[in-house]
């Protein structure tokens, strides 16, 4: 499957998934999320200044821009596309697996409350499975890929030295997916992607997939969640 946005199509998968590997996947990588991952060794101490951004992609943005919604000190949170050229950054060319693109989320957060390193520390523990090459779950194609796009060399810095650190440390059992690219362009998703989450939380896929992160991030990280999420709409 390589779009997660045919709706029969997706149904169908959350029916076939009981009891098949992509369960048997998805709960041993829960399994992993009962325990916080170490902090990161490298990262910017919390101070004043301006709002900063991350851009992040680890699978389909609904599940990513719905666990960062509830982080404290994230001001708002974007679904979109990085990775590839403005002109194919449109969710249905982008769903071939060919534009370059990943399906990422822009975070704009404040960098006195939370720092760059603490959002990749909820990136890896509970957002995503960083192992997965290409796909995520039952989505499939390098639209899915773990990514992390660095704005800065100091992002760039944190961002693969926490790589390091949690390789060294062997947390995962398996090697880390994730990529370390240079951002060179963020492109917002269709509106009806924004809060997608928040709008449709008995959705079958929701439920199945994404909730559980959420879940997750309240029982792993209860100092970093926040239980009403920020919104696009509420942000704006």
């Amino acid at each position: 499957m390589t779009s997660h946005f045919g709706w029969f199509a997706r149904f169908v998968v959350i029916l076939m998934s009981v009891g098949f590997c992509i369960t048997l996947s998805t709960d041993a990588f829960s399994a992993e999320l009962n325990m916080p991952l170490p902090a990161p060794l490298v990262d910017n101490p919390k101070s004043s200044g301006p709002l900063q951004t991350a851009v992040i992609a680890g699978g389909c943005f609904w599940g990513i821009q719905g666990v960062f919604e509830h982080v404290r000190g994230v001001t708002k949170v974007l679904s979109g596309y990085s990775g590839g050229e403005k002109s194919t950054a449109e969710y249905e060319t982008v769903s071939t697996g060919r534009t370059g693109h990943a399906e990422s989320v822009q975070i704009v957060f404040d960098p006195k409350e939370v720092s760059y390193g603490e959002l990749l520390r909820v990136y890896f523990s509970v957002a995503h499975d960083p192992t997965e090459l290409n796909r995520q779950g039952p989505d499939i194609g390098t639209q899915y890929r773990s990514n992390i796009f660095f704005s800065d060399e100091t992002q760039k810095k944190i961002a693969e030295a926490y790589i390091a650190q949690l390789g060294k440390a062997g947390v995962f059992g398996r090697p880390i997916a994730t990529r370390v690219d240079p951002l060179k362009g963020f492109y917002a998703a269709e509106d009806y992607h924004q809060d997608f989450l928040i709008k449709n939380p008995r959705w079958p896929y929701i439920v199945k997939f994404d909730i559980p992160k959420i879940q997750s991030l309240q029982k792993v990280f209860p100092t970093y969640y926040r239980g009403q999420p920020v919104t696009v709409k509420g942000a704006n």
